[in-house]
């Protein structure tokens, strides 16, 4: 599963926004007292290549106690760019990037290869405003040959390169770097599929850090060097066949394990080979010199594609991190020394833990209530009707394209299914929307988190899309949550739709702080609401800039200017006669809507030229999203480069008015 959105792409992604916690471990695992001085002669990967295999042991400590210090003042993934630090150096160390294309997938793992190829100094402005990104990407330097965030993409992208390279394209080999929970989405597989059917050279690394087998130390290591001296360059196989014959026999038996567990098959080739693959491993992501060892070989002898079982540990060598790997996939700002969060705790509940709870209780009233979730069951809130209701909830992994049709299908079956997705990532399931849920007008409901902006992770997570490819589908009901107590309400509303398929929108982080109702109420389907009463401007809000747009209100009101405020709630079907009624009763309109161009604006403009009130010379504007990607910063500092402040608001108001 992941980690992003997901950010993230392991099978024990936490909750993204869940703090730093860990007080209750050890003395500091990282004293940050003891320098780096191998990690000072680093300027870029070629370094590496300078320095022994006991240099780069050392060098793997070092870069260790930076990525802590460096997530500790800025927050980010840290459980997963730890459990990769000596796998990092080895690939760098081996492997001539950046003529040799490294592509990590997801690449919220990337914070060691960031530091090694010379971005060590801009790590103090990751994933702020102006800083450099928290995934790989691509105009950030030549080292990140391709950009990142969402998983299981790392295969594709590699093979592309590996085929460009035999098509005369300037590059060298190429590496991709999965983990273990992004493999399971079907896109891993297609690429794998494409790889064996055309027989390129390629290295695919399995980052393995869900199963757990443990060989002696160093076996592994001097068998790998024994035949790096030994074998001719046409041995592949043997180095692959020999990695579980070398080892003693109960170790050589959770070594075939681990093979059957990664591919689910029982006889002697796994599912890797049987698509063409030599496989080699299980291989200890920790132990530096075995995968120098392994990586050389493979190097050397590779004529086809490759796939390295690499295992490893979640937050390895930081106490805290190993202790809650979960916790610790993305944090905030904490001390390294205790591994405490520095963040203040919010003074409303998030979104999403209203949602889950909401949902929960539901659940608890109503047994045909059924939740779905992407390998976000702690991200969507989905984890606390786990709790309670385990056996109808159901994690499908990386795979939204199949957990939308397997929604569809339960509620084909007359169950009513709630699939909880981030609104990036139901992008990867718009097909399924389109032709299983809408088309066959089955009762899905969409709970959409993350919608609009999101803060440090940045473009590639933005919820900016989901209301325009939503609301122009037949059939589907679209709404948006102005607050914690109107999600309630479209809980509630939703579980009460069977008619069709029905959504609602919800951002990142912690409400506006409403009273919260025990149970939602059933809210009529394509209704409005009107919360401040004004004569001569109205805003029409769609889902959670409400707060925004009643502060524009009182803004205008010290100037002079009386606003209306209305809550649109719903995208489709329109609430035509509240807008109807807005602009026959104010002398313009602006609607707002945490979403790009395309979106409720544009559905409300519809109705109005469609409908004749344009003509006249109605003055309108319609504020949203601007049409580019805005780069990771606090979620204010990126609505206020997208200019929807409430001074934005007010100021579009007054020239709507007639006053500005």
């Amino acid at each position: 599963m992941i980690p992003e959105d997901h950010p993230a792409a392991q099978s024990d992604t936490p909750h993204p926004d869940a703090p730093a916690s860990g007080a209750q471990a050890t003395a500091p695992a990282l004293p940050d007292t003891l320098g780096t001085p191998l990690l000072d002669r680093i300027s870029g990967p070629a370094d590496l290549r300078g320095l022994s295999d006991a240099e780069l042991v050392a060098l793997a400590d070092e870069l260790r106690r930076e990525v802590v210090a460096d997530v500790a003042r800025t927050g980010g993934h840290l459980a997963s760019s730890l459990g990769v630090v000596e796998l990092t150096v080895a690939l760098h160390a081996v492997f001539n990037t950046p003529a040799d294309k490294l592509v990590w997938d997801v690449g919220h793992q990337c914070y060691p290869h960031k530091i090694l190829t010379g971005r060590r100094a801009a790590m103090a402005g990751l994933r702020q405003k102006d800083g450099i990104s928290g995934f790989t990407k691509r105009a950030e330097s030549p080292y990140d040959p391709f950009g990142a965030a969402h998983s299981s993409t790392s295969i594709s992208a590699a093979l592309g390169f590996a085929q460009g390279r035999e098509l005369g394209a300037p590059t060298g080999d190429a590496i991709a770097v999965i983990g273990d929970g992004s493999i399971t989405a079907g896109m891993a597989y297609e690429a794998m599929n494409h790889a064996g059917d055309l027989g390129t050279r390629l290295f695919v690394i399995l980052n393995d850090n869900d199963m757990s087998i443990a060989p002696p130390v160093g076996a592994m290591s001097q068998y790998l060097t024994r035949l790096g001296e030994t074998l001719p360059l046409a041995a592949l196989k043997q180095v692959a066949d020999g990695v579980e014959s070398a080892l003693p026999g109960p170790w050589r038996e959770g070594a075939r394990r681990a093979r059957r567990l990664v591919t689910g098959l029982q006889g002697g080739a796994t599912l890797f080979e049987e698509l063409g693959f030599t496989y080699i491993g299980p291989v200890d992501g920790h132990d530096l010199p075995e995968l120098l060892a392994c990586l050389r070989a493979a190097r050397a002898r590779a004529d086809g594609p490759v796939l390295i079982h690499v295992q490893t540990v979640k937050g390895k060598g930081y106490a805290p991190a190993e202790a809650a790997p979960d916790t610790y996939h993305g944090v905030g700002t904490f001390d390294p020394a205790t591994g405490v969060a520095k963040s203040k705790p919010a003074n409303a509940p998030s979104y999403t833990s209203v949602f889950g709870q909401a949902l929960t209780a539901a659940a608890g009233r109503d047994p045909s209530i059924i939740g779905i979730t992407a390998a976000m069951p702690s991200g969507t809130g989905l984890d606390i009707m786990a709790r309670q209701f385990p056996r109808r909830v159901f994690d499908v992994g990386i795979a939204e394209q199949h957990g939308v049709t397997f929604a569809a299908a339960l509620a084909a079956a007359g169950l009513r299914p709630f699939c909880a997705i981030y609104s990036t990532f139901l992008q990867r399931g718009y097909d399924q929307v389109v032709h299983d849920v809408a088309l066959q007008g089955l009762p899905v409901r969409f709970a959409i988190d993350r919608a609009g902006l999101v803060g440090q992770d940045g473009a590639t997570h933005a919820g900016s899309f989901d209301i325009a490819f939503l609301a122009n589908l037949p059939n589907m009901v679209v709404m948006a949550a102005a607050d914690e107590a109107e999600l309630v309400h479209m809980v509630e509303t939703a579980v009460a739709h069977d008619d069709g398929p029905i959504a609602f929108r919800y951002p990142r982080g912690a409400g506006r702080g409403v009273p919260i109702p025990e149970r939602g109420e059933v809210l009529e389907i394509g209704r409005g609401r009107i919360l401040r009463e004004g004569t001569d401007v109205a805003i029409l809000s769609y889902g959670a800039h409400l707060g925004e747009c009643l502060a524009a209100a009182e803004a205008l009101a010290g100037q002079g200017i009386s606003a209306t405020v209305a809550d649109a709630r719903f995208a489709r079907p329109l609430d035509t006669d509240l807008i109807d009624r807005l602009v026959a009763h104010h002398g313009g309109l602006v609607t707002v809507e945490q979403g790009a161009s395309g979106g409720f604006g544009a559905h409300v403009l519809h109705h109005l030229a469609a409908s004749g009130r344009l003509d006249g010379g109605l003055r309108v504007r319609t504020m949203m999203l601007p049409d580019r990607f805005i780069d990771q910063a606090s979620p204010a500092e990126m609505y206020a480069e997208a200019g929807l402040t409430a001074g934005d608001i007010a100021a579009t108001a007054r020239v709507v008015s007639g006053r500005g």
